[in-house]
């Protein structure tokens, strides 16, 4: 009889229960194997709601790489960072996320971005960030923990841990195939 495999673990540098669902989701669909998934505060050292595509994709570096500090004793390491950025006038709302393994290696992909609506994009330039806009708009409280801003605009139809999902697969690319070397 062989001894039970060892759990791999996946440190997700968030409490956000969205994010670590759609790792764990994406982990079980790309990666399958036995995992252990463990949410983490740390900082993505950027502002509190990032306000371009460079400084988003630079939060949720600065997130994975601030948890493999905190557990090196992880196997991967999952950073995912909201962002919104102005396009043609409008703004729109995606996510970056970041994977790094034990062995180096790194794995990047951004969500669809969809359009948010006028006085949301108000609050933003106000200031607020998206999450709490999303409540002041809708009338929710901690909706970033819940269905997110996406699942509020299409009636659930897309809740926040499915629209990161996709992403975490697209991010888990290079280490499906590791023969191969991405850039």
């Amino acid at each position: 009889m062989e001894p039970p495999q060892k759990q791999k673990l996946v440190v997700v540098a968030s409490n956000n229960i969205p994010k670590i669902k759609a790792t764990r989701d994406g982990f079980t669909q790309m990666l399958p194997d036995s995992y252990d998934f463990q949410g983490i505060s740390v900082d993505s050292n950027v502002s509190d709601q990032p306000f371009s595509d460079e400084e988003t994709l630079r939060g949720a570096t600065n997130r994975a790489q601030n948890a493999q500090a905190a557990r090196s004793e992880a196997d991967f390491w999952v950073g995912i960072e909201g962002g919104v950025e102005t396009h043609n006038g409008s703004i729109c709302s995606f996510a970056w996320i970041v994977v790094i393994g034990k062995d180096g290696k790194v794995g990047k992909a951004r969500t669809s971005a969809y359009f948010l609506p006028e006085k949301t994009c108000q609050l933003l330039k106000e200031g607020v960030e998206l999450g709490h806009a999303d409540d002041m708009v809708f009338g929710q409280t901690d909706s970033k923990n819940k269905q997110g801003s996406v699942g509020l605009l299409t009636g659930g139809v897309v809740d926040r841990a499915a629209y990161y999902t996709q992403a975490v697969i697209l991010a888990l690319i290079p280490f499906r195939n590791a023969s191969l070397d991405f850039l």
